[in-house]
C-alpha cells in the first residue's frame, strides 16, 4: 500500500507479555492499515525481553528478540518505543534512554508515571519528543486524551473512577451474590479477573498510581502517588454491603479527586478507598471487571468514559493509539501536548478534606446510650443526618449516616466512640460519596 512520506519508521518494543504480544500481533496484522492511517508503514525492529527463547503465539523472526534492551532504545533506526514491561527499573532509565536518543516513547506504566512523572515529562520536553500514555489508566477507556486535550479550555471539579477491575468485580459479586469478601476474591482469581498475590488490587496500590495520574491531569498540577490516600477493600464486609443497600446504595472502591475552592485559594486532593454511593449514579451500574471515570466540568458537565480497564486486547488497542499519534507526529517534525502543571495548586492532606460517614456501632441496650454517642459527634462538630438503632439486647447496633463534615473529624469521633463505656465495638465505618460537597474549611 502507497504511503505519502516514502518513510518507514522503526518500533522498539520493550516488554512482549499479555499486553506487548498483543501490540506485536496488531503491528503485523494491521500494517497496512497503521501504514494508511500514519501516513508511513512501521517496521518492528526489535523486542526487549527477559527471556527471548520462550515460547510465544506469535508469527515473528526471532532474530527481534532480545535481552539487551538498552541498546535497542539507542538504536538510530528506532524511531518510537513503546514501553509495556512495567515497574519502575528498568523502565525508567529505558524511557530516558530512548529519550535521549531522540525516540518518541509510548508507556503503559502507571506505577513510574505516579511516581517520577515530571522526569519524564522534562526529560521529554528537553528531547523535543513526545510521551503518550493512555494505556496507563483504565485501558482501552479513552480517558487521558479527554483530560489532557479535549477538556483543556475548561475547568475540571472533581473526577471519580472504578479504576481497578478485580476490586470492582469482587464487590459486585459480594452485592449481587452475597459472598463474603474471601469467597468473591477466590472466584475472581479462579476466572482470572485477579492476581494469585491480588495485594496491589485489593490494598488499592494499582487505584492510588492511577488517581495520582488523574489528578496531575485534571488539575494541571503534580500529584504524586505519595500524595494520595489509600485504603483497599480487605476490610468490606457482606454487612457493608447489605446496609449500604438498605440506604439505596452499592459499595466500590472509588479513586476520588476534586477541586476544593477554600478561603486561602484553591486546592486538590486525591483518594482512594471504598464507598457507598447511591444505586441511581452511573457509577453504580458498573458491573464485574469493567472500569469507568465520571467527570464534572464547569463547561462539559458531567461525562462518563466506560470500558474494559485492563486485558492484552484493550490495552494494546490503546497503546496503538497513541502510537499513530506519535507517528504522525514524527512525520509532520511537532510534538504533542507535554506536562501541564502550571497551576502549582496545593494537595490537600486526607483529614481536611470534606466527606461523608456511615458508622455502625454495637452498644449496651440501656437509656442514654444514643446521647452519649450524639455528644461525641457534636464535640467534633460532625453533624448526624440519620440514626437507627437495631437489634436489641445483645445485638443492639446503632447506625449513624453524617452530615459533610471535614475527615479528621469524622476520624476523631470514631476514634472517640470506641472509648465508651457503651460502646462494645465500632463494627463498620465507611464514607458515603454522592454529588459535589460543598466546602466548610475557612
Amino acid at each position: 500500500m502507497a504511503t505519502g512520506s516514502g518513510r518507514t519508521l522503526g518500533v522498539g518494543l520493550l516488554g512482549c507479555g499479555v499486553v506487548g504480544s498483543e501490540v506485536a500481533r496488531l503491528l503485523t496484522a494491521q500494517h497496512d492499515e497503521l501504514a494508511a492511517r500514519i501516513g508511513a508503514p512501521l517496521e518492528l525492529r526489535g523486542i526487549g525481553v527477559r527471556r527471548p527463547g520462550r515460547a510465544r503465539d506469535l508469527d515473528l523472526d526471532p532474530g527481534l528478540f532480545t535481552t539487551d534492551a538498552a541498546a535497542l532504545v539507542r538504536r538510530d533506526d528506532v524511531d518510537l518505543v513503546v514501553e509495556v514491561i512495567g515497574g519502575i527499573e528498568p523502565a525508567r532509565s529505558l524511557i530516558l534512554a530512548a529519550l535521549e536518543n531522540g525516540a518518541s516513547v509510548v508507556t503503559a506504566n502507571k506505577a513510574l508515571l505516579a511516581e517520577d512523572g515530571a522526569t519524564l515529562f522534562e526529560a521529554a520536553e528537553k528531547a523535543d519528543r513526545d510521551l503518550w500514555f493512555e494505556a496507563a489508566v483504565a485501558g482501552a477507556i479513552p480517558i487521558i486524551r479527554p483530560l489532557r486535550e479535549s477538556l483543556a479550555g475548561d475547568r475540571v471539579r472533581r473526577v471519580l473512577g472504578i479504576v481497578n477491575g478485580t476490586t470492582n468485580f469482587v464487590l459486585d459479586k459480594m452485592s449481587t451474590s452475597g459472598a463474603g469478601f474471601a469467597e468473591a476474591l477466590e472466584e475472581a482469581q479462579s476466572l482470572g479477573f485477579a492476581e494469585a498475590d491480588p495485594t496491589a488490587d485489593i490494598e488499592g496500590f494499582d487505584a492510588a498510581a492511577k488517581a495520582a495520574i488523574l489528578a496531575s491531569l485534571a488539575f494541571h498540577t503534580r500529584v504524586a502517588v505519595a500524595d494520595v490516600h489509600r485504603e483497599g477493600i480487605a476490610e468490606v464486609s457482606a454487612a457493608d454491603v447489605v446496609s449500604a443497600r438498605e440506604m439505596g446504595c452499592v459499595v466500590k472502591l472509588l479513586a476520588i479527586c476534586e477541586m476544593h475552592e477554600l478561603a486561602d485559594g484553591p486546592a486538590v486532593s486525591a483518594r482512594v478507598h471504598p464507598a457507598m454511593i447511591p444505586a441511581e449514579h452511573p457509577l453504580a451500574s458498573v458491573r464485574g471487571a469493567y472500569n469507568a471515570v465520571f467527570v464534572e466540568s464547569e463547561a462539559a458537565g458531567q461525562l462518563m468514559f466506560y470500558g474494559p480497564g485492563a486485558g492484552g486486547a484493550p490495552t494494546a488497542s490503546a497503546v496503538l493509539g497513541d502510537l499513530v499519534t506519535a507517528a504522525r507526529n514524527r512525520l509532520s517534525d511537532v510534538r504533542g501536548a507535554g506536562e501541564s502543571a502550571h497551576a502549582e495548586l496545593d494537595v490537600l492532606a486526607m483529614g481536611d478534606t470534606i466527606t461523608r460517614y456511615h458508622i455502625a456501632v454495637d452498644v449496651d441496650d440501656r437509656p442514654g446510650v444514643l446521647a452519649a454517642v450524639a455528644t461525641e459527634f457534636s464535640r467534633h462538630e460532625v453533624s448526624i443526618q440519620t440514626v437507627r438503632q437495631e437489634g436489641r439486647g445483645s445485638d443492639a447496633q446503632l447506625v449513624v449516616v453524617t452530615h459533610p463534615a471535614r475527615d479528621a473529624a469524622l476520624a476523631a469521633t470514631v476514634d472517640a466512640l470506641v472509648h465508651l463505656d457503651m460502646v462494645r465495638a465500632v463494627t463498620s465505618v465507611m464514607r458515603v460519596e454522592a454529588e459535589s460537597q460543598p466546602e466548610s474549611r475557612s
